[in-house]
């Protein structure tokens, strides 16, 4: 969710105003996805790199997502969302960590929407928690090394018993990953938006869905091989 501090330069506002605005767009999203039937969201909030903007930013952040989650969790549950933060949450402070792991216990059974918070989360980071715990389970005796392979690593990382994701939507008009989901994301589709997370509001979402719609993923097939797997799957082979 890129763009905020830019919005509110444009604006000749502080950069936390952008911020503040950027919520709207949050619940925006969060609504579209509901209606339309998609079973798993994941913003990327805080990166575990923005400890490093000044400090004064990084404090209102946080407040702002205190204030965001008691505002936010009963709609959410009300909705049937599950909510949910992925990230080292140990930096954050106490209150937060609490009000966190609060809004979890109460949507924990919802079922309409996964909504995952990335929050002072880094797709590096997670990985490479991910080997530490492959250390951890070969030296206790439970894994020997010769079963270590893809699908043991993905075992052990933030969001295992979730699909990886299908669509990555970068807003802000920059063309990189900036750190997120790197090995969750190998096959998903990409789309860049020029607009600022702020502006990013329904139809700028839809604008990035019907674009994914009308693509072709082949996984390393050829699109030959991948028009024929509706039928071979019809005949069962």
């Amino acid at each position: 969710m890129d763009g905020n501090g830019r919005w509110a330069k444009q604006r000749s506002l502080p950069r936390t105003a952008g911020h503040r605005e950027g919520v709207k767009s949050v619940r925006a999203v969060v609504e579209e996805s509901v209606r339309r039937g998609i079973g798993t969201l994941t913003l990327f909030a805080f990166s575990s790199e923005n400890w490093k903007r000044p400090r004064t930013e990084v404090n209102v952040l946080m407040e702002l997502f205190i204030s965001a989650l008691r505002g936010e969790v009963r709609r959410l549950h009300e909705n049937n969302v599950r909510f949910r933060v992925i990230g080292e949450r140990s930096a954050f402070p106490e209150k937060l960590q609490h009000r966190v792991a609060e809004a979890e216990e109460l949507t924990a059974s919802n079922t309409a929407l996964n909504l995952q918070i990335a929050a002072n989360y880094g797709g590096r980071w997670d990985i490479t928690e991910a080997a530490r715990r492959l250390v951890a389970d070969v030296q206790a005796g439970l894994l020997d090394p010769g079963d270590i392979d893809e699908q043991a690593l993905t075992r052990r990382l933030s969001f295992p018993d979730l699909p990886e994701p299908d669509l990555f939507i970068r807003t802000g008009g920059e063309l990189r990953l900036s750190n997120f989901v790197l090995w969750q994301s190998a096959y998903s589709e990409l789309f860049f938006s020029d607009a600022l997370w702020p502006d990013f509001d329904e139809k700028a979402y839809a604008l990035a869905l019907d674009d994914y719609a009308r693509r072709q993923r082949r996984f390393g097939m050829t699109g030959e091989q991948v028009k024929k797997r509706p039928l071979l799957a019809a005949y069962g082979r």
